[in-house]
């Protein structure tokens, strides 16, 4: 369960933990994006439901709300920003820097809820939403911005 909420280890970086948590799931990306998209969606939905359950586990074993190390949450935000994005590592790395920008900006309302929601839903919401401005803002360029698509 630990394994999984800091990211197969990754959450252990003394420094950047969320950086290197979105990188492990850069992974996990090229394993599920062959899948059709209905499956990649089921899977993504999955581990959101399990993340909240694995953060909020961790966070009580470690006695702190939203530890820097449990990085579950992430890895599932980079997984959103990737539905339905063509497998290309531009894409890869498009995804990663507009799905770091929102989680470490916090817009609103990603930073309210992640100051008023507790628990393991509180862990997994601010990420879930940051994923899904990343997701828009990579299909927006991905849509009228063709000519990057190659």
């Amino acid at each position: 369960m630990h394994l999984l909420s800091l990211g197969f280890g990754s959450g252990l970086a003394p420094k950047a933990p969320g950086t290197f948590g979105t990188l492990a799931a850069v992974p996990l990306y090229l394993v599920l994006q062959p899948l059709p998209l209905w499956a990649f969606v089921t899977v993504t939905l999955l581990f959101a439901l399990l993340g909240i359950y694995l953060c909020g586990a961790t966070a009580r074993t470690l006695g702190v709300h939203d530890h820097g190390g449990i990085v579950w949450d992430e890895i599932v935000g980079y997984l959103i920003t990737m539905i339905a994005v063509p497998l290309d590592w531009r894409w890869m790395l498009a995804g990663f820097l507009l799905f770091r920008f929102f989680d470490i900006l916090k817009p609103w309302p990603i930073r309210w809820l992640d100051r008023r929601v507790g628990g393991g839903f509180g862990i997994m919401i601010d990420d879930v939403l940051a994923g899904l401005f990343a997701w828009a803002c990579l299909h927006g360029i991905i849509r009228y911005l063709p000519e990057l698509t190659g």
